[in-house]
């Protein structure tokens, strides 16, 4: 498909190009990747939202946070000219940091900084070579650097096995208890799977260690809203909007809560913030 085309395509299109499962790709949208358009009550999406979606599954899959990795795809969309698809660049995982390359320029979409952009491989392996056995002290000395190795083990289990993917969450989060997207991956697969109960659990464990991240709270929502109704997802719905306004989809979902809730001006005004954001 040409970049320029003006077709939009299903979910389930959407889970075949991006070899992930259609949950997933439900799952990186209601989490404020991107603003794909409705057809009906089904996604429609754009050739620019499939890179978007591309590359925040593997910026996850390396470990980054969740809304760390929204807030700088978000970002350097809007720092790109309407015209720049994201797929000529490099977006990649500086640490625990987005980082950006760019036709010799390099920086960070969250705060515009600049970087160095050395060529450093060659190095790295001298150094490793001059001392093979440190690193791999380091690693089984390191409780979090094996967290997070069955952190990435799970990520991969994910669609194939969720029982073996909850197993290596759960050896994560023992050997280290404030990873906080093991406890929301857990919570998202507990959901998906009809726990929503202890899908609640796991996501107030996940808020304990990050109150303030507002994909946690929507996600918390989401999974009152099956358990016990929507007056109590709404509390969560309000704080999500209250530390990012511009989460789309938490204005459609509240709205669709203070219509069951009877405040029918708050209902028009989520529904009216969320077209305003998702306007082409």
């Amino acid at each position: 498909m040409a970049e320029g085309s003006e077709r939009h395509l299903s979910t389930a299109d959407a889970a075949r190009i991006l070899g992930l499962s259609e949950s997933r790709v439900r799952e990186l949208v209601r989490s404020g990747m991107c603003t794909p358009a409705r057809n009906g009550r089904r996604y429609a999406f754009s050739f620019q939202e499939l890179v978007v979606l591309r590359t925040a599954a593997g910026l996850l899959a390396r470990n980054i946070p969740m809304a760390r990795v929204r807030r700088a795809l978000t970002a350097l969309v809007g720092q790109l000219p309407p015209e720049r698809p994201l797929s000529g660049l490099r977006i990649f995982a500086d640490g625990r940091h987005v980082a950006v390359r760019d036709e010799g320029a390099a920086w960070e979409p969250e705060t515009g900084q600049a970087i160095l952009d050395f060529e450093v491989d060659g190095l790295a392996r001298q150094v490793e070579e001059l001392r093979p056995t440190d690193a791999t002290v380091s690693q089984e000395s390191d409780p979090h650097a094996r967290a997070l190795a069955e952190f990435e083990r799970a990520i991969d289990l994910e669609d194939g096995d969720p029982a073996a993917a909850c197993d290596s969450y759960g050896r994560a989060l023992a050997l280290d208890p404030d990873l906080v997207d093991a406890w929301v991956n857990l919570g998202r697969i507990a959901h998906e799977s009809g726990s929503a109960d202890e899908a609640v659990r796991l996501y107030h464990e996940a808020l304990v260690r990050s109150p303030e991240d507002p994909v946690i709270h929507f996600n918390l929502a989401l999974a009152l809203e099956d358990a016990r109704g929507a007056g109590p997802a709404a509390a969560h719905y309000e704080r999500a909007l209250a530390l990012d306004p511009t989460f789309a989809d938490a204005h459609f979902n509240l709205a669709s809560v203070c219509e069951k809730l009877g405040r029918g001006p708050d209902a028009v005004r989520h529904y009216h913030a969320y077209k305003k954001l998702t306007r082409g």
